[in-house]
């Protein structure tokens, strides 16, 4: 089973690979992951779970995949107690008793008592009346208490800058586990990365191969070609060397293999500097609904 390093993978509708908590609370390098684009594929969450070893999903409400990854999950075989299983808050479910209820909701179409990870999807709210860190920290409140009663056994959030995470800091208790936010080549935000670190907040990397953009820039296929790989383990292994819990996605089989095979070779120190290079603060996930307000 991938319970592998200091990161795993992930699972997300479209079958994604990211990282993943273990038991012992260890976030491991690869997890799939499934998003509300480009479809969602029972067959190929069904072979990540049987024939690639792959045991952390990573999926939200916003996918709206969470009853069909039941069924995958049924069907795969995989005791509950050995996957790891991550979904989201969606910011129409905000707020201190709505969030408690929305966490009820994704574990009965789970299929599941508890959840492994919950996270906060985004930082704006738009609930009339009340500024986006009133919501938060409201919303928090409920997490915290899930994460005390054992529904929740880990809690983070999504999406999440400096300043949203300070905040938090100021506001409540429970300092959040994980930040999931956008890592790639073209978009590393090492501040980021840096300050939830010093806090001990996991930083897991989503959209790793840039939307597809990665696979076509000549200098990736040029390491591709060095190293005997595609460009697509390129991107995943500098992510996962970049010490960042990786969640790649795809609705093929075969793709899925691929961005699993990515444990038995390590990038050279000058590459992984090159690869750092890249980054052009380009972000490909445009945050417009909600928006990005503080």
């Amino acid at each position: 089973p991938l319970y592998l390093g200091s990161a795993l993978y992930s699972f997300q509708p479209m079958v994604s690979q990211c990282g993943v908590m273990d038991k012992s609370g260890e976030l491991s390098s690869r997890e799939p992951g499934t998003s509300h684009h480009g479809g969602y594929s029972h067959d190929a969450v069904v072979y990540a779970l049987q024939k690639c070893g792959i045991r952390h999903i990573d999926t939200a409400k916003r996918y709206g995949c969470e009853s069909l990854l039941h069924k995958a999950i049924k069907e795969s075989g995989i005791k509950r107690e050995d996957l790891w299983l991550t979904t989201k808050l969606w910011h129409m479910d905000y707020g201190y008793e709505k969030t408690k209820q929305a966490c009820l909701e994704s574990c009965k179409r789970l299929g599941v008592q508890y959840l492994d990870l919950f996270l906060v999807h985004w930082p704006d709210a738009h609930i009339p009346g009340k500024s986006s860190r009133e919501v938060r920290a409201e919303t928090w409140t409920a997490m915290e208490e899930l994460y005390e009663k054992g529904l929740c056994r880990s809690i983070g959030v999504s999406n999440f800058l400096i300043d949203h995470l300070e905040q938090l800091k100021e506001d409540c208790q429970v300092t959040p586990h994980v930040n999931q936010v956008e890592y790639h080549p073209f978009q590393r935000p090492q501040e980021l990365v840096d300050y939830c670190r010093r806090r001990n907040i996991v930083f897991e990397g989503y959209c790793p191969l840039a939307k597809g953009e990665a696979l076509c820039h000549p200098n990736i296929i040029q390491l591709a070609k060095k190293y005997g790989r595609t460009p697509a383990q390129i991107c995943i292994r500098w992510s996962i060397q970049n010490g960042i819990v990786t969640i790649p996605k795809s609705t093929k089989p075969e793709r899925v293999q691929e961005n699993c095979q990515v444990f038995d070779f390590n990038l050279e120190e000058e590459d992984m500097e090159f690869l750092d290079s890249m980054n052009i603060n380009r972000k490909l996930i445009h945050l417009t609904y909600p928006l990005w307000k503080g």
